[in-house]
């Protein structure tokens, strides 16, 4: 295997013996069964060992694994983990086949899957199980995810070098093995609808009530991203309590051998009107080179680190006034914005809004534990809670360092995290905000990032709960010993778990009671939830297997399981042999000792290849995340251009210190034909933007974006011609009949040349940077100016919009104001999540003006903007 560019890939011919995987996925109601087959065959003449890695949720409990070969089963042992090494390696030096999988010991959401001895043409299956809890998005979607993607994981200096470094990578179109994916929900409430992220079959519906769905994903799927099922369904945020009985055949006192509860809490805590107008808000963003890859595999989707940035700018404007506030990026190094957290005023946040600008994917590699431990080092502001917002892709190799570090932290702040991209680490998001009682999101595919974030932002702006205790009304002999432990923070809109270990004797049919009870504003509040005891007798105890995977992970606490004390270890393992958990400390082996002809002397090591995104350059080079020179810039393309310009093609690769010549994206000896496309196996393009500079301005910045105010770029055909054969109609549309061009390329055309209409974006992400120019104009107090800049969002000149002030008296920024917040309701109210709190801010402003001519302004503001905003958004 070859290095190219950072990333392991198969430049060999060896087939691999992954064949294809199947899942199934029973949902009922939150919470997922599923079950993955995969299915190897041994195509080379001599014994293999299969190893494939691949990721899961970090709060998937992984409970069951077995193997087929040649018709006969061989159900898995879980064992302590030197054990089933020692199990596995021996059965491998006496030549039997056998199966291993585990846990990686840096991060609970990687897993490794051994087939050993698989002789030359033997087929074989294995099967593995588990379930997890849903998560309910803001819009009531119960969310499925099954991670794909397992992205190459940053290791700090002086940790071990992360499984992932290891594994092969391939383009999506070159992964050969393929994937078949079947779910069926249920839910009680009904299913009104389900969507993905990826091609289904249509939903079928398997009762008329449509409490039972089935979907299953459109073959073809290609490995480059997650598949996400999001269910509707029409009762969604309901509290509900879900009984379980226990085994028969389990250990006495076990969590397996009595009945388990679990309890889904939707806390609603009172509104309050009240203005925060304090806190210290800490952005972390991540800045590292995998920040520069795309949010998905989409065409023209944009790269993690824009989207990030423009997040943040909203983050800015949407502070409160009388906080404080800093900015620290990071990847193998650290910087912040300021020494130190410093007050909110319309000068520090235009100097931080300014930097941001300013940041790109250029710092590195993804080490957060330093930045993290500089942070808690500084000291905090009085009567300001700290929050910390975290940015990042998820791809560090010492996550368990990382969430010990914010747990032994916690006691002075809250932590809120966001994973972005496909194959963000969950360990890591997840463990961030729970260790340090916040909230986590997963920004993936086409999701916007900022509704996510500004209503983290929301939550973390409401009065924190406190005192929060759980209390149980049981049948008399009955009590509940909690397993899950008692929430440590509450917020509006955020389901809470809560699982309990029934001890006693439980009668059929007898009533219980549980109170979530919690202080907020000074006022005890209490949520309360009954329920019948109906013992449910299941062959899938999937409450007892969610409830021991949250035991586990208690146990461990996000540190190292093998820095732990003998005692806590004993424990973690005792639990996970006892309800089949795999854990840290355990792992599932299998040996067929009826293995007919025993293999002779080691097998070769083949592993599988998961999907790595293709680096745009046409050479194979060992590069790290950052090289001299800075970020990856653009190469000059070899063809001509109408008028003799040079497009500048925008291919993302590091360049040398010293500038670096042009060189053909395109095989040159291809380009004879001006319509046809590149020759069987020749790469294909990677093109992010194409121009076509004025060449006298082309030079050591031939690849720098255009000027600001430059045109739009305008989306044409790349063919395939001959340089030589280049004229003005290089550009133009091929003949009809005319073979499809395979790539498509954005140039700045001469604006002299740009006819009315002809270099438009659709009206959509027009309307989008519309808004996004408004917040980015809007000043820390909640105002705008009016200038010229806010009159092109209102697409009308800056002389009619000073004409139109209804009153001589009115001020300018109140007539601004007024407009800016008329535009955002007519303009983009399917957006109000993301503009709401600048709104709030802008309402407030306009209040404290008391302005009496405010009706007058709403009634000009209307009909000068065409539209029909009522009085009362500003409380008239």
């Amino acid at each position: 295997m070859d290095s190219c560019c950072g990333l392991i890939i198969s430049c060999s011919k060896v087939p691999v013996p992954l064949r294809g995987i199947s899942v199934e996925v029973q949902v009922k109601g939150f919470v997922a069964d599923v079950c993955a087959t995969l299915r190897y065959k041994n195509m080379e003449e001599k014994p293999i060992e299969a190893i494939f890695v691949f990721p899961l949720d970090q709060d998937s409990a992984v409970y069951s694994f077995e193997a087929t070969v040649e018709g006969k089963t061989i159900v898995a042992e879980l064992q302590e983990r030197e054990q089933a090494h020692k199990t596995y390696d021996e059965a491998i030096s006496q030549g039997q086949e056998a199966f291993l999988l585990e846990e990686d010991k840096s991060s609970g959401d990687i897993f490794s899957c051994s087939v050993g001895n698989l002789p030359p043409g033997q087929e074989a299956e294995v099967k593995l199980s588990f379930v997890r809890e849903l998560p309910v998005e803001s819009d009531g979607a119960v969310r499925f995810v099954l991670p794909t993607v397992l992205n190459p994981r940053y290791t700090p200096k002086d940790h071990d070098v992360s499984v992932t470094a290891a594994i092969p990578r391939l383009p999506a179109d070159k992964i050969p093995y393929s994937l078949a994916l079947n779910a069926h929900f249920q839910s009680v409430y009904g299913i009104s609808k389900i969507e993905s992220n990826c091609q289904l079959e249509p939903i079928q519906y398997t009762d008329g009530d449509k409490l039972s769905a089935k979907v299953s994903l459109a073959q073809g799927h290609k490995f480059d991203k997650d598949v996400e099922l999001l269910a509707y369904y029409l009762q969604a945020n309901t509290p509900s309590a879900m009984v379980e009985a226990g085994l028969p055949d389990a250990v006495e006192g076990s969590i397996m051998a009595d009945p388990v509860v679990m309890l889904n809490f939707y806390p609603n805590i009172p509104e309050t009107k009240e203005k925060a107008n304090s806190g210290e808000f800490i952005f972390l963003m991540d800045r590292s080179g995998s920040m520069m890859e795309n949010m998905s595999s989409e065409q023209n989707a944009p790269r993690r680190i824009d989207s990030a940035k423009e997040t943040l700018i909203l983050l800015l404007k949407s502070l409160p006034l009388g906080c404080y506030f800093n900015i620290f990026s990071f990847g193998s190094e650290f910087s912040s914005i300021f020494s130190e957290s410093t007050a909110y005023t319309q000068e520090s946040m235009a100097e931080a809004v300014k930097l941001v600008n300013q940041m790109d994917a250029d710092m590195g590699g993804t080490e957060i534990l330093e930045p993290l431990k500089r942070i808690y080092k500084t000291a905090g502001r009085p009567a300001h809670p700290r929050q910390l917002f975290v940015f990042t892709d998820g791809e560090v190799g010492n996550t368990k360092f990382v969430i010990d570090e914010v747990r032994r932290n916690a006691h002075n702040h809250r932590c809120f995290t966001f994973g972005i991209g496909d194959g963000a680490s969950t360990a890591l998001i997840k463990g961030l905000a729970r260790a340090a009682s916040g909230t986590f999101e997963f920004i993936t595919g086409k999701e916007r990032m900022q509704p996510k974030v500004l209503q983290t932002l929301k939550c973390s702006l409401q009065p924190m709960v406190k005192d929060i205790t759980l209390t149980w009304i049981l049948p008399p002999g009955v009590e509940a010993k909690l397993l899950s432990g008692t929430p440590t923070a509450i917020f509006q809109g955020q389901k809470s778990i809560v699982y309990a270990q029934l001890k006693g004797k439980v009668e059929q049919g007898t009533e219980g009671q549980v109170s979530l009870a919690y202080s907020f504003k000074d006022e005890m509040v209490a949520n309360v939830l009954r329920f019948t005891l109906k013992l449910t007798q299941s062959e899938r105890p999937t409450m007892h297997r969610l409830a021991a995977k949250v035991v586990i992970s208690n146990l461990i606490g996000g540190e190292n399981p093998e820095e732990k004390s003998e005692e806590v270890k004993k424990q973690i393992v005792e639990t996970s042999v006892q309800s089949g958990v795999i854990s840290p400390l355990t792992a599932y082996v299998a040996v067929n000792k009826e293995t007919k002809n025993p293999v002779k002397g080691p097998p070769v090591q083949r592993s599988i290849p998961l999907y790595g995104a293709p680096v745009a350059m046409a050479c194979c080079m060992p590069m790290p995340r950052m090289m001299p020179g800075g970020p990856p810039r653009a190469l000059a393309c070899s063809m001509a251009a109408p008028g003799g310009y040079k497009p500048q093609i925008a291919v993302c690769h590091f360049p040398a210190p010293t500038p670096m010549p042009a060189m053909p994206l395109l095989p040159t000896p291809e380009l004879a034909d001006p319509t046809s496309g590149p020759a069987e196996g020749s790469p294909e393009p990677e093109i992010a933007v194409c121009y076509w500079p004025d060449p006298a301005t082309v030079s050591d910045g031939a690849t720098s974006a255009p000027a600001e105010g430059s045109p739009e770029p305008k989306v044409e055909v790349c063919y395939w011609p001959d340089p030589a054969s280049v004229s003005d109609g290089a550009t133009s549309a091929p003949a009809e009949g005319s073979p499809e061009p395979k790539v498509e390329v954005c140039y700045w055309p001469d604006p002299a040349s740009v006819s009315d209409g002809a270099t438009s974006a659709p009206a959509e992400a027009k309307a989008e940077r519309a808004l996004f120019q408004l917040i980015s104009l809007q000043n820390a107090d909640g105002s705008w100016n009016l200038g010229s800049e806010l009159a092109s969002v209102f697409e009308i000149s800056e002389e009619a919009l000073k004409e139109k002030i209804p009153d001589p008296s009115v001020d300018a920024s109140l007539w601004a104001t007024v407009l800016a917040v008329m535009w955002l309701h007519a303009a983009r109210p399917q957006q109000r999540d993301e503009w709401e709190l600048l709104e709030d801010k802008a309402l407030d402003w306009i209040k404290a003006k008391a302005a009496p001519s405010l009706s007058e302004c709403v009634r000009a503001g209307n009909q000068l903007l065409n539209c029909s905003v009522g009085s009362e958004v500003f409380g008239l």
